[in-house]
């Protein structure tokens, strides 16, 4: 199963991704064996700044057809790293080919494409910069990948 997170913003080059690019890595590397094959991002900008709406029609563009998809929401779901594990193994062994995580833009994710979404998950009941929510995304997707792996990489 492919991933992909599609984010409103351009990150610039610094720490923050330089971390994402690792946990990339270490996603792929580890998530291999599992089914877990591709880890992309892809990045998104509304230059004519249409707002919500307009960057809701860029999301969908990005997301690869057919895709389960999980819109990261303060309103979302808050679950446990093991239980955000049991949530990829649950998509992979279901069959999905891709699954799609959306980083929304400074206002959020448009109502009515949140709506759409298979998925919805919170990092907390505080906003979070778009490149923090990335980072935080693929550090926990690598978590995810080490979970189901067997790794000792989490520890409860």
């Amino acid at each position: 199963m492919r991933v992909t997170v599609c984010a409103v913003g351009r990150l610039r080059g610094g720490p923050e991704r330089d971390l994402i690019e690792d946990y990339v890595q270490r996603f792929e590397r580890t998530g291999r064996s599992l089914g877990l094959t591709q880890l992309q991002i892809i990045e998104v900008e509304d230059r004519k700044g249409g707002g919500m709406a307009a960057e809701a029609v860029l999301l969908r563009k990005a997301i690869p057809k057919g895709a389960t998809l999980c819109c990261l929401d303060e309103r979302g779901k808050l679950i446990s790293s093991p239980d955000f594990s049991g949530k990829l193994a649950q998509w992979r062994d279901s069959g999905a080919q891709d699954v799609a995580f959306v980083i929304g833009g400074a206002d959020g994710i448009d109502p009515a494409f949140r709506a759409e979404a298979d998925f919805a998950l919170s990092f907390g009941k505080m906003v979070w910069p778009h490149m923090l929510a990335r980072l935080m995304l693929t550090e926990q997707l690598y978590r995810a990948a080490s979970i189901l792996a067997g790794s000792p990489y989490h520890r409860v």
